[in-house]
């Protein structure tokens, strides 16, 4: 089979983003948040832990540290009481007091809206910290590549298997062939498309919506 040009597979990758944007639309943010603050936490929260299972725990953390100011004063310890249904969550406890405790100290008290801040927060990846800018502020500067997203890219082959394991290359991989103006959607959409067709185990390829432009169709 001859090697697919950047050409064809952007055009490729432009008629997958059409089609999900025509199944899906506009979809929400899955977290549960209210403010770019419980946002951040929230999304820190899901790494390795399914969106359902952290807002079951959201409710009652931010009842009592709903701002940075009333979180940065908590200590992990209490963190951890509420939110130890989670994977990882003493770590993660830690994180989220730390990181509050970033904000107030080095951006007065507002979470901050760019690449280069946000990852400085504890706990904060580029993977988080684009959601947030894409959520939280209507800012796109890259794709949040999360297990679905990154499943869905090497499954269509939008990004060769010696990056399947490095989400921050299949990103970049992403960002080379899919236009600037269609980046935003592509994280919620291709979630859901991952959820209910493409998922990890048993994929529903005979009624999937991308069959015909999925070279890894029926051979999942």
């Amino acid at each position: 089979m001859p090697r697919e040009t950047n050409a064809a597979k952007t055009a490729r990758a432009v008629e997958v983003c059409r089609r999900l944007e025509e199944k899906y639309g506009p979809v929400e943010c899955f977290l549960d948040h209210a403010t770019p603050f419980r946002l951040v936490i929230a999304v820190l929260l899901s790494a390795q832990t399914t969106d359902a299972q952290v807002n079951k725990v959201t409710p009652a953390l931010f009842s009592r540290w709903p701002t940075p100011e009333a979180m940065a004063g908590a200590t992990p310890a209490e963190i951890s009481e509420v939110i130890r249904s989670l994977g990882f969550y003493k770590t993660k406890a830690v994180h989220c007091v730390e990181a509050a405790q970033m904000i107030m100290a080095d951006f007065g008290g507002e979470v901050p809206h760019t690449m280069a801040e946000l990852v400085r927060l504890p706990g904060v990846g580029r993977k988080t910290a684009n959601i947030v800018m894409n959520v939280g502020f209507g800012i796109v500067e890259g794709i949040a590549v999360d297990t679905h997203v990154n499943r869905i890219a090497h499954r269509l082959r939008l990004s060769p298997k010696t990056h399947a394991k490095e989400p921050l290359k299949t990103e970049q991989d992403l960002l080379k062939i899919i236009p600037r103006e269609l980046w935003g959607p592509v994280n919620h959409q291709w979630i859901r498309h991952g959820r209910e067709t493409c998922t990890a185990r048993s994929p529903k390829c005979a009624t999937c919506l991308l069959a015909d432009i999925c070279p890894s169709a029926g051979a999942c």
